[in-house]
């Protein structure tokens, strides 16, 4: 009994000392962070777990590492945890806590974002699509319904990561409450409860607030400190922050850009990196912390991507490469920006403090080209279809993404104008089966003239979401679909059919053979064989519109207009031996084969 007591002591000890050493203190002074007592700036970079494989996200970290980053920031994306009302999911490439594990594991700090709403270019800012669904509710307002559900996620994303914070021995530095909300509003009512739930949720250690410069007196709420977005004169940070926070600081850049994202039909945005390398260095000399947006973008897979709006511009789906010109591309490899931050965050350790190697370039591939054994007719997926006088939205279908194929019957022999009024967002129109126009409402399209042959006509029109609207007043107005009436030569078209098809996986497809391209869209299955496996690109540049599946992976949407004509295929998604690719082609039916590189092509525009 005495050996056993003996040996109980000895392992409450060894508990007790290990969760000692793990234990830190992180506090505020007047003029700087304070970690385990001593002055500590924050050279943090903003990196998406969804947007990286989960194979991927220890590399990417001992990437950080050697740039001489010290903290990885990150959003947490409710759409993607609780893609049904109710249902949560942390599994996977959505195990965000398992995220925040390695960080630690590689010597990283975390700055955690869980808002819940994001912006990042992502699909409706990171809101569930069905919250739209809940009459009356209005997100980033103190509206009951939304703080409910707000409530209910955020306690369920506290479960996952509270442990995590410093205060309870992880390495999570701080936590944000909302996101740039000084853009937005200006309730300190609706900041306070942000405040409220974050805490009974279990986030109990430094809060903070983030806001563009001219937006912070909005955004910040008093006793929270505040950060700034895209400012980063020394000088101008102090005076902005001490001007919110009882003339002390410390001084945290939120968002730093040392570039930008880009959207169909633009110019791919660079920037040289010599144009932020001494801003960078007068930070850092000025003790001022800082978080890169973005270090490493990554890719928007699948149908994630948002998109911008406003009066004066025209709607602006953004592409699924996030490559963002960032230190780190797409693929995790070095650039020359990497390189250049490098060297002046060297400049800027402490004595003796020496950088990582860097690691070597990841090795890429072109894959012989692929051909396609097996195809059907996008219209021969129509099943269960929904029946309803008028047109549907996605979102009363219940459906999230992709497309909806809407079908009506009228008499023919007449000619007119075909109008969808708010078309949300891309909508091909077929007539008898035969692809007749496209309607694109970054064109501000919703018009075409048909002359439609005599006797009964099935007027076909399938609608793509393009992406809901991630930033500013129009988050209120993100259905989806055709989400007005229909007009044919003046009259309304009624009794629709409407078929769901949200893509959401391509393994049930049944592919019985070669169908035959008859100019609307078509789905092609192929295979190919590697005896070694790295990254590559897919050549998408002769093709027309649409998305891509490797292996079961939704790699994201491709686009003719540009500017990017690859897509991205991570090595840890490929196998040695037989390999699967599926491609949804909306435009260009008769493609059949296809070719990779070994390089990206992000910067092609074509009209």
């Amino acid at each position: 009994m005495k050996l056993k007591l003996n040996l109980l002591a000895v392992v409450i000890l060894l508990v007790f000392s290990q969760g000692f050493a793990q234990q830190h203190t992180f506090t505020l002074s007047d003029s700087s962070f304070v970690l385990d007592g001593k002055p500590f700036v924050i050279i943090s970079g903003e990196m998406h777990y969804p947007r990286v494989p989960r194979e991927a996200w220890r590399q990417r970290m001992k990437m950080a590492k050697a740039m001489g980053l010290n903290t990885i920031g990150t959003y947490v994306f409710w759409n993607l945890h609780e893609p049904q009302k109710g249902k949560f999911d942390f599994s996977g490439n959505n195990d965000v806590a398992e995220f925040v594990k390695i960080a630690k594991e590689e010597g990283l700090w975390v700055i955690l974002r869980p808002s819940p709403y994001v912006c990042a270019e992502w699909e409706f800012g990171g809101y569930p699509y069905w919250l739209q669904n809940e009459k009356g509710l209005v997100v980033r307002s103190t509206e009951k319904q939304y703080l409910k559900e707000y409530e209910d996620y955020i306690k369920e994303v506290g479960k996952q990561l509270a442990p995590f914070q410093v205060n309870h021995g992880g390495n999570v530095l701080m936590v944000q409450i909302e996101n740039e909300y000084g853009s937005y509003g200006s309730d300190k009512e609706y900041l306070a409860i942000n405040e409220r739930l974050f805490k009974e949720a279990g986030f109990d250690g430094l809060l903070y607030t983030c806001d563009p410069a001219p937006d912070v007196a909005n955004g910040h709420l008093p006793g929270l400190l505040p950060a700034v977005n895209g400012l980063d004169e020394p000088a101008a940070v102090k005076k902005l922050v001490k001007s919110q926070n009882g003339g002390k600081g410390p001084f945290f850049i939120a968002e730093w850009y040392p570039a930008w994202f880009d959207w169909w039909g633009a110019p791919h945005h660079t920037v040289p990196a010599e144009q932020y390398t001494g801003k960078l260095d007068a930070v850092l000399k000025a003790g001022i912390s800082i978080n890169m947006y973005m270090f490493h973008g990554g890719t928007t897979r699948a149908f994630m991507n948002g998109a911008n709006f406003k009066v004066t511009t025209p709607y602006e789906p953004q592409i699924s490469s996030y490559d963002y010109d960032a230190p780190l591309d797409e693929a995790g490899n070095t650039t020359d920006k990497f390189m250049k931050f490098r060297e002046v965050i060297q400049r800027n350790l402490a004595p003796g403090e020496v950088l990582p190697e860097v690691p070597k370039a990841k090795p890429a591939i072109a894959i012989q080209a692929i051909q396609f054994q097996s195809a059907l007719r996008l219209g021969d997926l129509l099943k269960n279809p929904v029946t309803h006088v008028t047109p549907l939205t996605f979102e009363e279908l219940n459906q999230d993404y992709g497309y909806v194929w809407y079908r009506t019957v009228l008499n023919g022999g007449k000619s007119g104008v075909l109008k969808l009024k708010d078309l949300r967002d891309y909508a091909i129109i077929m007539v008898n089966g035969k692809r007749q126009s496209v309607l694109d409402r970054r064109l501000n399209e919703d018009s075409v003239a048909l002359t439609l042959p005599a006797g009964k006509v099935t007027l076909d029109i399938l609608v793509e979401n393009m992406g809901r609207i991630n930033f500013g007043p129009f988050l209120l107005k993100n259905t989806k679909g055709i989400t007005g009436k229909v007009l044919f030569a003046g009259a309304e078209l009624k009794n629709w059919k409407m078929y769901s098809l949200p893509f959401s996986e391509v393994k049930a497809l049944n592919f019985k053979g070669l169908a035959k391209a008859d100019g609307t869209p078509i789905v092609r299955k192929g295979s190919f064989n590697l005896t070694e496996v790295a990254d590559t690109y897919l050549d998408m540049s002769s093709w027309g519109k649409g998305s891509v599946w490797i292996n079961g992976n939704n790699l994201g949407k491709y686009w003719g207009i540009g500017p990017q004509q690859t897509v991205y295929v991570p090595v840890e998604w490929l196998r040695k031996g037989k390999n699967d690719i599926v491609v949804l082609e909306l435009l260009k039916p008769e493609m059949q084969e296809l070719h990779s590189l070994k390089k990206p092509i992000l910067d092609s525009i074509k009209k």
